[in-house]
């Protein structure tokens, strides 16, 4: 049977490939990478250098590149937008499966920090599989996720003694946050907090990546300057790929 592995490659410095994740890629011979078109062509840069540097047999594998299909993104029914698109990628990734891997072969997916964080390809294998066309068995294996590069960058742990941490979109986020990671946020949302001494934001950008930039200090003092460098590299580079920690200072001790 078809088996595909789905191997986490980190956040973009190929030494963040894990020795498990080495072996992985050791394993398959056809490479299924996702084309977000044009301006991210760097992505696939990084991919392909990952691959130069990590596997062996180098005339031994074939990659095959899949066109992302369009997201809507200023739908208003977010949830319903999001499913949409993942079916229209689940059709692409089943036609490519079926087209590319035979019957016994053994495929990969390059997937940006772990397939397990905020990542959609295993819920478009899962879909792939109800569908019923097309049939294989599937391995996870973990990478260094973006929350890990930006802790390490800032050379602080994620967590504060006794305190929980959360992890959400900038949509939900609210000015009464006490410890949470901020992922997929189009802009900056705190901006909109110009008054909020008590937060600390840790920010970064291509974490793990040779275009790594990091900014960290009170909300109030390097927001503007979080905006600014954001459109500076998006400008830069075409896009961009960030994520922050914001964490509410405590109390000085009585």
């Amino acid at each position: 049977m078809r088996k595909l592995l789905l191997v986490g490659i980190g956040t973009g410095h190929p030494d963040h490939v894990t020795v498990q994740a080495v072996e992985a890629l050791n394993r398959a011979e056809v490479f299924f990478v996702v084309d977000k078109g044009a301006e991210k062509s760097g992505l696939l840069e990084l991919r392909d250098e990952i691959l130069r540097r990590h596997v062996r047999d180098q005339g031994g594998y074939r990659v095959v590149e899949i066109a992302d299909p369009p997201r809507d993104r200023g739908a208003a029914a977010y949830e319903g937008a999001v499913a949409d698109w993942h079916e229209a990628r689940a059709e692409r990734f089943e036609a490519a499966i079926a087209a590319e891997l035979g019957p016994d072969g053994v495929g990969a997916f390059l997937v940006w920090g772990d397939p397990s964080l905020y990542d959609s390809t295993l819920r478009v294998v899962d879909r792939i599989l109800a569908r019923g066309a097309v049939t294989f068995e599937y391995e996870v294996i973990a990478g260094i996720t973006s929350v890990q590069a930006l802790t390490t960058a800032h050379r602080i742990p994620l967590n504060r003694i006794g305190e929980p941490i959360t992890i959400t979109p900038a949509r939900r986020l609210t000015p009464d946050v006490q410890n949470a990671v901020v992922m997929l946020d189009a802009g900056f949302a705190p901006a909109a907090w110009p008054d909020a001494p008590e937060l600390t934001v840790y920010w970064g950008a291509y974490l793990g990546s040779p275009d790594e930039v990091t900014i960290a200090g009170p909300l109030p003092e390097v927001a503007v300057d979080i905006e600014r460098t954001r459109d500076e590299l998006r400008q830069k580079h075409g896009w961009i790929m960030d994520t922050y920690l914001l964490r509410r200072n405590r109390p000085a001790p009585a």
